[in-house]
């Protein structure tokens, strides 16, 4: 399927893009080849495949979420570089 220039002209007129003649001409062919490889896959007979949401056989491989023990205050803060009693101690940041 052969893009034109002026095809070319109106997509980027819609995308806000503007282009000299000759990235127009690339374009036009490079759109032209893509649509044409596009109309090759059409020919493959995909009747019997079925439809997939991936090339590769995917599976949910989050963790289950498990309720463990959290650390208590004192590990917390025990590889503080400067700690009070209950927090963190860090240089200040804000005048």
């Amino acid at each position: 399927m052969a893009i034109s220039v002026e095809e070319v002209r109106y997509i980027a007129r819609l995308a806000r893009l503007e282009f000299s003649e000759e990235e127009e001409r690339m374009l036009a062919e490079q759109m032209s080849e893509i649509l044409d490889y596009v109309a090759k896959l059409n020919e493959l007979d995909t009747r019997d495949v079925p439809p997939m949401s991936h090339v590769l056989d995917l599976y949910n491989v989050f963790r289950e979420d498990v309720v463990e023990q959290r650390i208590s205050h004192e590990d917390a803060l025990r590889n503080a570089p400067d700690a009070d009693s209950d927090y963190f101690r860090v240089p200040k940041v804000i005048e």
